[in-house]
């Protein structure tokens, strides 16, 4: 039988661990024929283990093995004794078999050797095994399952109760449209995940009010800035041919002229915005002499018949810069600026432009008008802004041109900005980067 063998035994399983086997040598004399026969020693029986049928549970190994070192000791400390036992037998044998009879000294006694061999089986009952493999199943198979889906159920409460507020929030924006965007949402306050998220997306509300607002605005008064041209030129028509006698051809040619040229500005203007929204404003980058495009507006100033008597034009600060960019548009930011100093001058606007050492480009276009209030200094560059609403539109313009300034300055990479002139007036000051070549 074989360490690690199951038996069964009076209906118990067991596990077989076996020692190693033991051997014990015994001395025997044998007498000649002659003589009378003398004991010997008769193998010591061999105890046999058990039979029994192998089963397919396994022990504690270290236990069974524990124990069968134990049964092996015992088992050695026997067969030493009965070795030495045997050995004092065959020693009292052969001393009196020399006794009586002393002329058997030319027999020769023979020795025989015998061989005891130990075989040592322990066992222990299975059904301990059994019973925690029994236990381990009913665990796994129980209670795991019914752990994983309190915990399921857990989970699906907690993140449920923390994501209450936000699909209420959620909610809330739905119900947002274009005509309801003032709404905002209540704040859950606590300075957490969820109180940031309402505060960001009433932001993000607050953006798209601005930007609806703006664009309504936009549009009401590009509408009336194109209305008005329109109507004046249907008027004049209708006279001239409702009483073709009471009005000049030459006048209304002037009078239509005009207003074409109005509504001409006004929608170049409005494309340039447009453009600008779009990122699609393509500028032509090349050298260009910002002075002889300064020189060129006072020119066309003095020139102009709609300046009036007593207005002049001070360009003798005027000094050579040289930028990059695109001609046409810096050409339109110098006009829109030398227009706008010309109609709120009194008397005098002055033109400057110099070429710092930093490599700047600084223009400034001034006025001795009745300037702008500090509050207004942003508001200003704002589309269809005029900050005389009162006064009539052909004096005050469209309230595009500060507006196109801005932009275009902007994407030529400088900054525009309004102050107060020396003059008294308003000063704006536009600040470009110069061409290093």
């Amino acid at each position: 039988m074989t360490s690690g063998s199951r038996v069964s035994l009076d209906g118990d399983d067991f596990v077989v661990e076996a020692d190693g086997a033991e051997s014990a040598t015994t001395a025997t004399s044998t007498a000649s024929p002659s003589l009378s026969p003398s004991p010997s020693s008769s193998p010591s029986p061999v105890p046999e283990p058990s039979e029994s049928s192998s089963d397919d549970d396994a022990l504690d190994e270290d236990d069974a093995a524990e124990a069968a070192r134990d049964a092996a000791e015992d088992a050695r400390d026997a067969a030493e004794d009965a070795a030495e036992d045997a050995a004092a037998r065959a020693a009292d044998d052969a001393a009196a078999s020399s006794g009586s009879d002393e002329s058997s000294d030319d027999s020769a006694d023979d020795v025989q050797t015998v061989t005891t061999r130990w075989d040592v089986v322990a066992a222990r009952s299975l059904d301990e095994a059994q019973a925690a493999s029994s236990a381990s199943l009913l665990t796994l198979g129980v209670a795991v399952p019914v752990a994983l889906l309190v915990l399921g159920v857990t989970t699906w409460f907690v993140v449920g109760r923390a994501l209450r507020p936000v699909e209420s929030m959620r909610r809330e924006v739905a119900e947002v449209t274009a005509a309801n965007l003032s709404h905002r949402l209540a704040d859950p306050g606590g300075g957490d995940e969820v109180s940031r998220l309402a505060s960001t997306l009433n932001g993000m509300l607050d953006r798209l009010d601005a930007s609806a607002t703006a664009q309504r605005r936009f549009v009401g008064d590009a509408s009336h800035e194109l209305k008005t041209p329109l109507a004046t030129i249907r008027q004049h028509a209708e006279v001239a041919l409702l009483h073709p006698d009471s009005i000049d051809g030459r006048a209304l040619a002037g009078t239509v002229l005009g207003e074409e040229a109005r509504l001409t500005s006004l929608v170049q203007g409005l494309l340039v915005l447009a453009r600008s929204d779009e990122g699609a404003l393509g500028v032509a980058r090349r050298p260009v002499d910002l002075d002889d495009l300064v020189l060129t507006e006072a020119a066309r100033l003095r020139s102009a018949a709609g300046t009036g008597p007593g207005v002049s034009v001070d360009a003798t600060a005027v000094g050579p810069a040289r930028v990059r960019g695109d001609e046409g548009l810096l050409g339109q930011v110098v006009r829109n600026l030398v227009a706008n100093a010309s109609r709120h001058a009194r008397s005098t606007v002055a033109l400057g432009l110099v070429e710092t050492p930093g490599g700047r480009a600084v223009l400034t276009v001034d006025d001795d008008g009745a300037g702008v209030a500090p509050e207004d200094h942003v508001r200003i560059f704002e589309r269809f802004v005029r900050l005389d609403e009162a006064r009539d539109r052909d004096a005050g313009g469209s309230g595009l041109g500060l507006a196109i300034v801005a932009e275009i300055v902007r994407v030529h990479g400088g900054s525009v900005r309004v102050e107060t002139a020396p003059l008294g007036g308003a000063r704006f000051v536009v600040d470009l980067p110069a061409d290093a070549a």
